[in-house]
């Protein structure tokens, strides 16, 4: 009987991204990408089994550890029948923004969502997960399309933030999100937000104005990943632990801060180590948000959408 393969070792290709990225003259988001891979090759070198911390800096790195399940993997573990659509009817497709049809628990449904790669090849082609301006116009076609045929939206997070390149400049990045920004509250459908990796800045937000939004345990969500707020704030990257601490961007900040309505556990030391059992607890929570928003009238949601929104600008001054 011939030996089964040996099963790639994921710090050894991480090694080599991070070769790739330092050769030649890195640019400020190649710099960016390779403190974010030295981080998940940190996490990857801990001790089997070591319980999590809860330190902000700790769940950064458990929120971007390479074996954590990624959209993709919740599609195919949550949903049945997906079918993808591509291309914003205006320039390409994005692979760094997947959506299209799917069934969950037999009703039909739109899922949009950020992609990474797991290997070099595979990040290449998905940009990262730093979606184009013609991602962002892909997701708000397929949610027009979603409200079109009165079905929800389920959107799935997970991106260090829009691509910075001079190519999606040219094309119209910052008004593709802003556009996202101003339609996404005016559709019709109920709107589930899963927060499950990285939620990045614009990049996470141009997705992620929903109804009911969900965060597993162990994500982060912030307006500026740590590493570029050590460089700005610092003039350095050796200040990332402490600008972790000060963006407030775990679960359990954000819920306390009313931006995010419900933090879904994980299996003990991260999704990673039990992606099944992630997805289940996942499931229950979208399966619970859309059971709450279904029975609601179009403009009794709509209503309470935009009460949600208004919440999230109130600050209080004692």
């Amino acid at each position: 009987m011939a030996r089964p393969a040996p099963q790639p070792d994921p710090a050894v290709d991480i090694e080599k991204q991070i070769a790739t990225l330092e050769a030649g003259s890195p640019s400020e988001a190649d710099r960016e990408e390779i403190e974010r891979l030295r981080g998940q090759l940190e996490i990857l070198r801990r001790t089997p089994g070591a319980k999590p911390s809860g330190d902000a800096w700790e769940q950064v790195l458990i929120a971007r550890h390479p074996n954590r399940p990624y959209t993709l993997d919740f599609i195919h573990a949550l949903f049945t029948d997906f079918t993808e659509l591509h291309g914003d009817r205006r320039f390409a497709d994005d692979p760094a923004l997947i959506g299209g049809l799917a069934r969950f628990e037999g009703r039909p449904v739109a899922v949009v969502g950020h992609q990474k790669g797991r290997d070099t090849e595979q990040r290449v082609k998905r940009n990262f997960g730093m979606p184009n301006p013609e991602g962002y116009r892909k997701a708000l076609r397929l949610m027009k399309l979603a409200e079109k045929f009165r079905l929800p939206v389920v959107c799935l997070v997970d991106t260090p933030g829009a691509y910075p390149g001079k190519g999606a400049e040219e094309r119209g990045q910052a008004e593709a999100i802003a556009y996202n920004l101003k339609e996404i509250p005016k559709i019709r459908t109920p709107i589930v937000v899963v927060v499950h990796g990285e939620g990045g800045s614009g990049g996470a937000l141009a997705i992620a104005i929903g109804d009911r939004v969900l965060m597993l345990e162990n994500a982060i969500y912030s307006v500026i990943a740590p590493e570029s707020c050590s460089s700005i704030l610092w003039r350095d990257w050796n200040h990332k632990q402490e600008a972790a601490r000060a963006l407030k961007l775990t679960a359990r900040d954000l819920h306390g801060f009313g931006l995010v309505d419900t933090i879904v556990p994980e299996p003990a030391g991260g999704a990673h180590t039990d992606p099944p059992g992630a997805a289940a607890n996942l499931k229950a929570a979208i399966s619970a948000a859309l059971g709450a928003l279904t029975p609601l009238s179009m403009d009794n949601l709509i209503s309470l959408r935009h009460e949600r929104l208004r919440k999230l600008a109130t600050f209080v001054i004692e």
